[in-house]
């Protein structure tokens, strides 16, 4: 018998809450969740979120990991819009997450609770003709240019990490071309300062409710 919730891979694990539907008032909701919960002492997890979206893009899911005896330990935004390149629609989910919590490394389709490993890897081999790395993508992250650098994923998708408000940043995108988002001007905001109420949601994204 366990107290927590158990990954039968990969061991105790804060469980994973997605809203069925997506809307503001699920949104608050979420961002009440995350405010109850930090001491004073622990800040508080980001609810990281594009904004303005990118042209034709939508907020199509949100989610927490954590429980009520640890707080929030992660959050999930997932966004939708046309691929940027073309050829069909496209979804990125961003996570904001404690070490150790694994949620974004699950939606990359990696194994472990962190990418600690794949990103010193990606910094130590920037590939030929590189004198030192360059990140592939650099955005914007509550006011801050942030880089983020690509780590090993499953076939179908693209996933870059990086490091925000001392907490890992995750950028995971369906198909794996639609990685190519991350290389325009992409600004980050975090919906737990302020949700603006010109948010446009769409369908709930399948990728929160068990596709990735």
């Amino acid at each position: 018998m366990h107290t927590e919730s158990r990954c039968l891979a990969c061991g105790p694990v804060p469980p994973l809450h997605v809203p069925e539907h997506i809307g503001p008032e699920i949104v608050s909701s979420v961002v009440e969740r995350i405010m109850a919960g930090p001491t004073g002492e622990t800040p508080a997890v980001p609810l990281w979120s594009p904004w303005p979206l990118p042209p034709g893009w939508t907020v199509t899911g949100v989610g927490w990991a954590g429980d009520d005896r640890t707080g929030v330990r992660a959050t999930v935004v997932a966004c939708a819009g046309p691929a940027p390149l073309g050829g069909g629609p496209a979804d990125v989910v961003f996570v904001a997450e404690e070490p150790g919590v694994g949620l974004g490394t699950r939606l990359a389709g990696m194994p472990g609770p962190d990418p600690g490993t794949r990103l010193t890897e990606a910094l130590a081999d920037p590939g030929p003709g590189h004198p030192e790395h360059v990140a592939t993508a650099k955005i914007r992250v509550g006011g801050h240019p942030t880089p983020l650098w690509p780590v090993d994923s499953s076939p179908d998708r693209s996933a870059y990490a990086g490091e925000a408000r001392g907490m890992w940043l995750h950028a995971i995108a369906w198909p794996a071309s639609a990685g190519h988002l991350l290389a325009e001007d992409v600004v980050l905001h975090d919906l737990t300062e302020w949700t603006p109420p010109e948010l446009v949601y769409g369908a709930p994204s399948p990728y929160l409710h068990g596709k990735a």
